[in-house]
């Protein structure tokens, strides 16, 4: 049951006003949110959500009465947050109304921000990779480029990553994380300085330690962090250290069985709507790695299609 305190009128050194709305403590902006629940709720169909349609209906949608239900709140509660009234809704009100009215991510995260809340995020993480990412990694035809999850599974690749990284990428490999291949693979085929690659591994076992508090629910978080703390006494020894981050550039070296050693910056941007990243290897201009690099696009590429 919900319980409804009293609504305080906030002192007078509150009373800022910015577009029309308090922006004190308690700064919502009412109107807005009221409007934007109201659209929400006139687009679904009551079949949408399993309801039958009982009645004649004046308008299109759900009804008030009906979105209290779905949200659990009563339906008072619910006339005065459409209308612009009524007490300041918490986090878990907003999530209630999330679910009950079909909304998106983007969705969810407006009406975090209306009422002034921290948007929460999904207890798995996402693998589905927009289709804007992959044209691009499409249009990197001269760049290896891969797209990886919060704990970096790699999740889509262009050509140019494939003929880069052939033990990781291969259509055989099982396991294409990039921590695991770090920490329990040795890397495979990469040859990185003793100190750089020292500095990779805590950078690694920072962001896995962020990806781990904010998916606590995910098996593929919980699994991963297991088998490397079995496998790994060097991850075990980082992951006591708890220290957190994230990072968006290092220096790969690779040593590559077709075009030979190859000296690389590594670029990882962040997409924070799905918490993945795309990471590009690129070659600094007039330098034998950018032949190389270039080489491989013809020679690497090649092999693939043998």
């Amino acid at each position: 049951m919900l319980v409804i305190g009293k609504v305080v009128s906030p002192m007078p050194w509150c009373d800022r006003r910015v577009g029309g709305r308090m922006a004190g403590v308690d700064a919502i902006d009412r109107t807005e949110l009221g409007s934007f629940l109201r659209r929400c709720r006139e687009r679904i169909r009551p079949g949408d959500v399993g309801l039958e349609i009982t009645g004649r209906r004046r308008t299109p949608g759900l009804r008030r009465q009906e979105v209290a239900q779905l949200a659990g709140m009563s339906i008072g509660y619910y006339i005065q947050l459409e209308q612009g009234r009524g007490p300041r809704p918490s986090a878990q009100i907003v999530e209630a109304l999330a679910r009950a009215l079909r909304m998106s991510d983007d969705e969810r995260g407006y009406a975090s921000r209306l009422v002034g809340v921290q948007p929460r995020r999904p207890d798995w993480m996402r693998r589905e990779v927009r289709p804007g990412i992959l044209h691009v990694l499409d249009q990197l035809t001269d760049a290896p480029a891969l797209v990886c999850d919060a704990v970096f599974d790699a999740l889509a690749w262009n050509r140019m990553a494939a003929a880069l990284l052939p033990d990781f990428l291969a259509p055989s490999a099982t396991d294409r994380n990039v921590i695991w291949r770090h920490f329990a693979d040795d890397g495979g085929t990469e040859r990185i300085d003793p100190v750089d690659r020292a500095r990779f591994g805590r950078e690694l076992v920072a962001q896995l330690r962020v990806a781990a508090a904010r998916y606590r629910s995910d098996p593929a978080v919980t699994g991963l962090v297991e088998r490397l703390q079995q496998h790994s006494e060097e991850f075990r020894t980082l992951w006591e250290a708890q220290d957190v981050g994230s990072s968006h550039s290092t220096i790969k070296r690779i040593d590559h069985p077709a075009v030979g050693p190859l000296t690389l910056d590594c670029e990882a941007l962040h997409d924070p709507d799905r918490d993945q990243w795309m990471i590009i290897y690129t070659a600094r201009p007039g330098t034998p790695d950018r032949d190389a690099l270039r080489l491989l696009g013809v020679v690497g590429t090649q092999q693939l299609t043998e």
